[in-house]
C-alpha cells in the first residue's frame, strides 16, 4: 500500500475501474453472446426452412432418399451440418446413425411449419447451434423434423466484440474518471501537505491561518488547525507578558531585598538604620511570598483542587467585617471606605451558602484592588451587596457582592481583560499588585457556581461584582 494520500487515491481509483471494467466486461460477453446465438439461431432456422421447401413433398410421400439428396444438394460445400428427427424422436444423420442421445436437442412439438433453434452438444463433445423446422406433425411415421446445425461460435463471436470495445471502455474511463482522480487527490492532498507543513512550523514561531479549503472533513480539520494555532499564539503572547510581569515583579523587592542585605553586610547600616533594612527585608520577603502563594492558589482552583467547605454566611456581615479590617489601611492613604446601599440599609436578604475563607479572600483581593487604583491620592471606595431572585421555580436565586471606587477606572478597551491572570490597568504602576487578585476572585467565584464581573462607572470609577448562588453549584 502506497504511503502517500494522493498515491492511495489513485490506485483506489484504479481498483475501482478494474472491477468495473470487469463488471461490465461480463455483462457485455453474456449480452453479446445470446445476441449472437439469436442471430446464429435464427439464420439456421431460414436456412432449414429453405431446405424444407424443397424436400416437403419428397417427405409428404415417404421418400428419404429423395429428402437427404435434396438437403445434401442445398447445403453444398458449406460447414452446415444436417440432422432428420424421426417420428419416435431419435435423431440421425443424413447417413442414417443416430447422432445426439435423445432430449438433447429439442424440436418444437408445435405444428407443421414450426421452428425454433438452441444449442446442442455433439459428438465429441462439441457443442453446436441449430435452428430446426417441423415438417410433418406428430403421430405420423417417418421423417417430423428438419435440423441444420453448425459450430456454436456465438461465445468466440462475443468475445472477439468485447475484445474490439473494451480498450474505447477504458479509453473513456481514463479520459473522465483520470481528471476526477486528480481533482479528489489534489483537493484533499494540496491542503493536507500545506497543513503539514504549517504544524512543522507551529513549535517555532507563530502561525498565520490557513485558508479553509478542500472537502468538508478537510476543511474542519484546518478550522480546528486555525483555532488550535490562534490559541497558542495567545497562550505565548500571555506567557510573554506573564514572564514581563513576573520579571517586573520581583525586580523591586529582589532589589531592595539585595540592597539592605549588603548594606548590613558591609556595616552601612546600623542603629535604627539596621532595624529599618530589617524591616524592609522583611516586607519585601512577605510581598514576593504573596505573589507565590497567589500563583498557588491560581493553579489549585484551576486543576479542581480548592477544596471548597461551604457554611451559612450572612452577605452584609462578611461587607462590614471587611470595612473594618481594611479600614485603618484605606485611612492612611486617605481612602473613605464604608458600606453602601441594601448592604448598609439591611434590607436584603444577603445569606448564601458559601466557604467562609474564600469569600473572605474575594472581598479582600476587591477592597485591595480598588485601593491600589487609588493610590495615595485618596478617594472612597464602597462596599454594597444585593439579591437576585431566581429565574425558575426551584432555583433559590443568587447573591452579588460588589466593591466599588471613584478612581480613575479601568482604560479604554480593558474591562473584558480585568480578570486575566497577571494582567494590570496600570503597567507602570509599581505597587505591590501582583495583578493575580481579581483572576482569584473569578477563579474562587465559579468554583461556587458563581461568576464575577467588572464595569466602567460614570463619570469615573469601576466596580467589580462577584455574583454567588445562595447554594453552591460546585462542577457547574
Amino acid at each position: 500500500m502506497p504511503r502517500g494520500l494522493t498515491a492511495r487515491i489513485v490506485l483506489a481509483f484504479l481498483g475501482v475501474a478494474l472491477v468495473a471494467w470487469l463488471a461490465i466486461g461480463a455483462t457485455l460477453f453474456l449480452l453479446l453472446r445470446n445476441l449472437h446465438g439469436q442471430t446464429i439461431g435464427g439464420r439456421l432456422e431460414d436456412q432449414a426452412t429453405a431446405i424444407a421447401a424443397q424436400a416437403r413433398q419428397a417427405v409428404l410421400n415417404g421418400d428419404s432418399a429423395t429428402v437427404v439428396a435434396t438437403i445434401k444438394a442445398e447445403l453444398g460445400d458449406s460447414d452446415l451440418l444436417a440432422y432428420l428427427v424421426m417420428s419416435d424422436g431419435r435423431v440421425v444423420g443424413l447417413d442414417g446413425a443416430q447422432v445426439p442421445s435423445p432430449g438433447t436437442l429439442v424440436v418444437d412439438p408445435g405444428g407443421r411449419s414450426a421452428t425454433n433453434h438452441g444449442t446442442a452438444v455433439m459428438p465429441g463433445g462439441a457443442t453446436y447451434a441449430y435452428g430446426a423446422i417441423v415438417l410433418r406433425p406428430a403421430g405420423v411415421v417417418g421423417v417430423r423434423a428438419l435440423v441444420i446445425a453448425t459450430p456454436d461460435r456465438a461465445g468466440r463471436d462475443a468475445l472477439a466484440d468485447l475484445v474490439a470495445a473494451i480498450p474505447a471502455v477504458i479509453l473513456v474511463t481514463l479520459l473522465f474518471g483520470g481528471p476526477m482522480a486528480w481533482f479528489v487527490a489534489r483537493s484533499v492532498g494540496s491542503p493536507l501537505r500545506r497543513l503539514a507543513a504549517a504544524t512543522a512550523t507551529v513549535p517555532v514561531s507563530p502561525q498565520e491561518s490557513l485558508p479553509l479549503e478542500g472537502p468538508t472533513e478537510v476543511r474542519e480539520l484546518i478550522g480546528r488547525f486555525n483555532a488550535m494555532t490562534a490559541a497558542l499564539a495567545e497562550t505565548r503572547e500571555r506567557e510573554t507578558e506573564l514572564l514581563a510581569n513576573l520579571r517586573h515583579d520581583l525586580r523591586t523587592p529582589l532589589t531592595v531585598i539585595g540592597g539592605f542585605a549588603d548594606a548590613l553586610a558591609d556595616g552601612t547600616a546600623t542603629g535604627e538604620d539596621a532595624g529599618r533594612a530589617a524591616r524592609a527585608i522583611a516586607e519585601e520577603s512577605a510581598r514576593l511570598d504573596r505573589l507565590v502563594d497567589e500563583l498557588g492558589a491560581v493553579e489549585r482552583l484551576r486543576s479542581g483542587a480548592a477544596g471548597l467547605r461551604p457554611e451559612l454566611i450572612d452577605g452584609r456581615a462578611a461587607l462590614r467585617e471587611t470595612v473594618e479590617r481594611f479600614g485603618p489601611t484605606a485611612a492612611t492613604t486617605g481612602v473613605a471606605l464604608a458600606l453602601t446601599g441594601e448592604a448598609a440599609s439591611g434590607s436584603a436578604d444577603l445569606r448564601f451558602l458559601a466557604d467562609r475563607v474564600a469569600v473572605d479572600r474575594m472581598l479582600g483581593n476587591l477592597v485591595s484592588n480598588a485601593l491600589a487604583a487609588l493610590g495615595t491620592a485618596g478617594g472612597h471606595v464602597w462596599l454594597d451587596g444585593w439579591a437576585i431572585p431566581g429565574s425558575t421555580p426551584g432555583d433559590q436565586g443568587w447573591v452579588a457582592l460588589s466593591v466599588t471606587d471613584d478612581g480613575p477606572g479601568f482604560p479604554p478597551g480593558t474591562v473584558d481583560r480585568a480578570f486575566e491572570r497577571f494582567f494590570r490597568a496600570d503597567p507602570s504602576r509599581a505597587g505591590s499588585s501582583s495583578g493575580l487578585g481579581l483572576a482569584i476572585v473569578r477563579e474562587l467565584a465559579e468554583a461556587h457556581g458563581g461568576s464575577a464581573h467588572a464595569e466602567q462607572m460614570t463619570p469615573h470609577g469601576a466596580r467589580v461584582s462577584v455574583v454567588l448562588p445562595r447554594v453552591p453549584r460546585i462542577g457547574t
